[in-house]
């Protein structure tokens, strides 16, 4: 048993007290959840222990926003209903701002059970308590002033079905219903309101307007329009243009909002393994700028369609497969043609897929950017797919990345928690105790550290006796 001793300064110790003995009532609730019964146990205390070490520094809402021409992040979300009910183990770790590991089970010839604990690293990495307008901001948020600087802005969530993509674009759901206002459709269309009538953007008398479609089995659908079936051709400027496409003229937030409830009410779901009501289109929820009816910059939001293979639609009937077909060629599509965007290509080979076809102004021209947001679940049985969704994430990174290339991930040694006295000074000595207490119960040594150098750099030294 540990027992503290402070030459000064009562009040701090009871303060540091008080976090440290509510994280520890907090984590012996958690241990208690823990059923030794799980035939996951072993993997489970394995993950603990992993992140037991590490030091957590993650995003926050005052960190400085990065200007990426192509950017890449990636959201976790937490366990469903369904995964608790399971006893599902968490096998994401995301430890700080830009990184994310995936701790995937394994098992060897001699049935001895390890784990393959895979870093990634992005531009942004946000955990299960970010909230939807946090993950705006450091997403679509800084590709806005870009469509009143006349060029073409396109936000895209990536990700097996169920791991909330249609949470994240549309906005947060409770039970059936959805709060279309929390999403990143809607607030990125209260900013183009704020801009339009800002006094930089005020003299060019921009008038705005929405579109929404879908795109389904290599067709489109207006969603705005009673699903009527449109055509994408190309004129002879080499310009594409669906036809038919609804248009509507929109002044404030509440008519955006009715164009996504009506547009969102129309998609096509199917069932899945995953998901009894599975988006098995893309929608695309356009954010329109014209200067005396010419175009002057355009901002498509996409979700995109479950990236899941045939088997896991759990229908292997012959539209099934034509369904599966249709979204993997698409987001093959969307992949090349992001290569040549970050190359500057004079060829983007935007006529493969439906979707890259009516994206075409997205991939052209220097003005042209890029913002993905890849959706992982975290649980251990959607491992494979998380894993499938993070390698392709990470290679539309490294398409974007500078001449210089992506910088690769972290080692152990510099996630880690250090012990020997030494590391960074200043703003990265603030990182939230609170959640270092939690994730180190049984590093007493390492967190009493932790606090003697905070207070030391504060006031005066702590001395700590234990017996």
């Amino acid at each position: 048993m540990f027992f503290f001793k402070f030459l000064a300064h009562e009040d701090e110790y009871k303060w540091c007290d008080y976090i440290f003995q509510n994280n520890v009532k907090k984590q012996k609730e958690l241990e208690k959840n823990i059923d030794p019964g799980n035939p996951n146990y072993q993997f489970l205390l394995m993950i603990r222990e992993y992140q037991s070490q590490i030091d957590y520094r993650p995003l926050k809402m005052s960190d400085q926003v990065v200007d990426n021409r192509i950017s890449v992040c990636v959201r976790k979300r937490p366990l469903n209903k369904k995964e608790i009910s399971r006893k599902e183990i968490e096998v994401i770790t995301i430890p700080n701002r830009d990184h994310l590991i995936v701790h995937q089970p394994q098992v060897k010839v001699d049935l001895t059970k390890y784990l393959d604990n895979q870093k990634f690293r992005f531009d942004y990495t946000f955990d299960e308590n970010t909230s939807n307008e946090m993950v705006y901001k450091f997403t679509a948020q800084p590709l806005v002033k870009t469509i009143f600087e006349q060029g073409f802005a396109t936000c895209f969530a990536y990700g097996q079905t169920g791991s909330g993509k249609t949470h994240t674009m549309g906005g947060d759901f409770t039970g059936r219903n959805q709060n279309c206002a929390s999403g990143i459709y809607a607030l990125t269309a209260s900013d183009v309101f704020k801009m339009q009538h800002s006094q930089q953007y005020r003299k060019l008398n921009l008038s705005v307007s929405c579109s929404f479609f879908e795109i389904y089995g290599g067709k489109v659908f207006d969603l705005l329009k009673h699903k009527a079936l449109l055509r994408v051709l190309e004129d002879g400027k080499k310009e594409v243009q669906v036809v038919g496409l609804q248009e509507l003229p929109v002044s404030s937030e509440s008519d955006v909002l009715e164009l996504i409830r009506q547009g969102t009410d129309m998609r096509t779901a199917g069932a899945t393994s995953a998901n009894s009501n599975s988006s098995r289109s893309h929608a695309v929820f356009q954010i329109v700028l014209r200067k005396d009816k010419k175009l002057w910059g355009k901002f498509s939001l996409i979700d995109l369609a479950g990236n899941e293979r045939g088997q896991d639609t759990g229908n292997s009937d012959r539209q099934t497969r034509h369904e599966g077909a249709e979204i993997n060629k698409s987001l093959l599509a969307l992949k090349e043609c992001i290569r040549a965007m970050a190359k500057n290509s004079q060829h983007v080979p935007f006529r493969t897929s439906k979707l890259t076809l009516v994206l075409r102004d997205s991939f052209i021209g220097e003005k042209a950017r890029t913002c993905m947001i890849a959706m992982i679940s975290p649980g251990m049985s959607s491992c494979e797919h998380t894993i499938n969704t993070l390698r392709y994430a990470d290679r539309v990174k490294e398409l974007g990345a500078d001449e210089g290339g992506s910088s690769p991930p972290m080692g152990d040694d510099e996630l880690m928690l250090r012990t020997d006295g030494t590391g960074d000074d200043g703003d990265n000595e603030d990182a939230d105790l609170s959640l270092v207490c939690s994730r180190n119960v049984s590093k007493f040594n390492v967190v009493l550290h932790l606090w003697n150098k905070k207070f030391c750099n504060l006031r005066g030294p702590i001395k700590i006796h234990s017996t």
